[in-house]
């Protein structure tokens, strides 16, 4: 069920056919309530270009609507169409809604989506600045497969280059003294740092770290053995976060820069059959029109350094043609930093040229803005570290138990664990989501974590509260059997708010803005709390006593469902 949808359709056709040719553009235009009352306002425009008196064009178009059994029509002030759902309209609505397991929602024509999202850097832990990409990206997984899509989750990670040269040269250091690795490796961070500082401070360390990369490279199996030691440990710590976060991606969704490895001379032999390198300095460039450097001097994309070796160009390249060619995605969504603009231009632009991207894909950069501190400047430890995302979480859990603490301390210790966690947890991916993912926000505990207010406690508790109304009366809201009695405006305006989910689903796709759906929800629970004030519900008396439940499970239903949306769970109370 659209109700936007509806209404369009309904209206569009309707001025066409009086002849207003800008029917779609009124249309789109048009006013719209949560009462389910719609105003058609461009009518006197459409009238002074037909020359003709507004309110009579707007009895034509009323005249083609008819006597809707949908609607209730009538004409107001000048000339606009004031548009109203009918209640048994609204009340056939929403039992389509208690009877569909998707609460409504149209699955879409079947495509192939990857989406590349987290994508975090193997030789160190995951901190603040992946939480944007990870949490954005998986909405977006979780979105496009309830509506139906067929989606190839990627984590790109960062598991090659100079810097692992310094990692496997100081395991092998510790494991000739006789260090236990797997204890080492337990805080990545400090590991990385030591590697990094033996890396600076002493020279026959860089030098052995160099010659590691080449032996790495070259496929030396000492090497790799160390390499693929590290990499699991790694991949291990990602994962715990993964978790932790209620994020969907696994193991199994990384596909790392090394899988493109071998492929790589083949990027630059496709490229020199096209006919687009060009040597500069030593090194094998593309030059395209459209991209100019600092210095108004064009700006290469270099695929092979003059050393022989590969930048992220070329393995992004390689990315793309195994995404177009092997995957055949209808459409590929990059979930990365605001930073990497220009980069992802230009390897969808020397992609196309080189002919890995079809007429019938689509490949998109999504950019996000910054985590920052409240003083506006970037989120990161005093000394200018990265804030690792398992401190922020664990910090997460930590404050929102004392609130579960002091908010109900009747609670088990095991129940506000769970809550703790849920509550935590949810804060911090709803702070995320319900921000524009073009601009920056501002990181603050105090209001994430609160009860009031457009954030994931509040919708949590909203939900809580519901569910507290069949638990007081011991009802199971799925043996609830009646029709939908609708007379209060309060219950119309719930009902509108209802039926409008599918839209918001739908909006969020069309530019992967999560914030659609969060203030969605907002709304929803907020037009809920509403209703709860003005109707009584269990001291109602039938039909209005069951309807009234109907709507309450509904509420439930669509708060579980859409905050699932979002990878925030629930619990029962709290």
């Amino acid at each position: 069920m659209n109700l936007k949808q509806l209404l369009d359709d309904k209206v569009t056709a309707a001025m066409t056919t009086v002849g207003i040719a800008d029917a779609k553009a009124i249309v789109k235009q048009a006013q719209r309530s949560e009462f389910g009352h719609y105003q058609a306002n461009g009518i006197m425009g459409a009238a002074k270009r037909q020359k003709t008196n507004p309110r009579e064009l707007a009895a034509k178009v009323l005249e083609q609507l008819g006597d809707d059994k949908d609607l209730q029509l009538e004409i107001a002030g000048p000339g606009f169409i004031n548009i109203t759902l009918k209640p048994d309209f609204l009340a056939e609505a929403l039992k389509g809604l208690q009877n569909s397991h998707r609460l409504g929602v149209d699955t879409a024509q079947s495509r192939v989506f990857v989406v590349d999202y987290s994508a975090p850097n193997l030789a160190k832990e995951m901190h603040i600045g992946h939480l944007r990409s990870t949490t954005i990206g998986d909405t977006a997984v979780r979105v496009l497969e309830f509506l139906g899509q067929k989606v190839i989750r990627a984590n790109h990670v960062g598991d090659w280059g100079a810097q692992f040269g310094s990692l496997l040269a100081y395991m092998d250091q510790l494991a000739s003294q006789g260090e236990e690795l797997s204890s080492e490796l337990k805080d990545l961070e400090k590991f990385y740092q030591s590697a990094s500082a033996l890396f600076r401070s002493d020279e026959a360390f860089a030098s052995k770290a160099r010659s590691f990369v080449v032996r790495l490279q070259g496929g030396d199996e000492k090497c790799l053995a160390l390499w693929k030691k590290f990499i699991a440990e790694s991949t291990r710590h990602c994962q715990a976060v993964y978790d932790q976060l209620n994020i969907t991606l696994t193991a199994s969704d990384i596909r790392a820069e090394s899988a493109y490895n071998d492929v790589l001379p083949l990027v630059v032999d496709e490229l020199e059959e096209r006919q687009l390198l060009v040597e500069s300095d030593g090194a094998k460039c593309v030059f395209l029109d459209g991209f100019i450097g600092k210095d108004d001097k064009p700006l290469p994309a270099i695929i092979q350094k003059s050393d022989g070796g590969y930048p992220y160009m070329a393995t992004d390249l390689a990315a793309v043609r195994y995404r177009a060619s092997t995957i055949n995605a209808h459409e590929v969504l990059y979930f990365v930093g605001a930073q990497q603009q220009l980069h992802l231009r230009q390897v969808f632009a020397v992609a196309t040229a080189a002919g890995y991207i079809g007429d019938h894909q689509r490949f998109r950069h999504l950019p996000f803005g910054w985590v920052l501190k409240a003083d506006n400047t970037p989120f990161k430890t005093r000394d200018g570290a990265d804030v690792k995302l398992v401190d922020v979480l664990n910090e997460a859990v930590d404050r929102a138990h004392r609130l579960v603490d002091e908010k109900n301390p009747g609670l088990s210790p095991e129940e506000k664990k769970t809550v703790a966690r849920v509550v935590g947890i949810g804060a911090i991916k709803y702070a995320e989501l319900s921000k524009n993912r073009t601009t920056d926000y501002i990181f603050d505990w105090d209001t994430m974590l609160s009860f009031e207010g457009n954030t994931a406690p509040y919708l949590q508790y909203a939900y809580t509260r519901i569910q507290s109304i069949f638990r007081r009366e011991n009802i199971s809201p799925t043996e609830i059997h009646g029709e939908f009695h609708l007379t209060d405006p309060a219950e119309f305006r719930l009902a509108v708010k209802l039926l409008q989910f599918g839209e918001a689903i739908n909006g969020i796709i069309e530019d992967y803005q999560a914030n659609i759906l969060c203030n969605y929800l907002f709304d929803l629970a907020g037009i809920f709390m509403s209703f709860y004030e003005a109707c009584p519900v269990l001291k109602a008396t039938d039909p209005h006593r069951t309807s009234r439940l109907l709507l309450c499970h509904l509420t439930a239903r669509t708060l579980h469902k859409g905050l699932d949306l979002l990878g925030i769970e629930t619990v029962e109370q709290m």
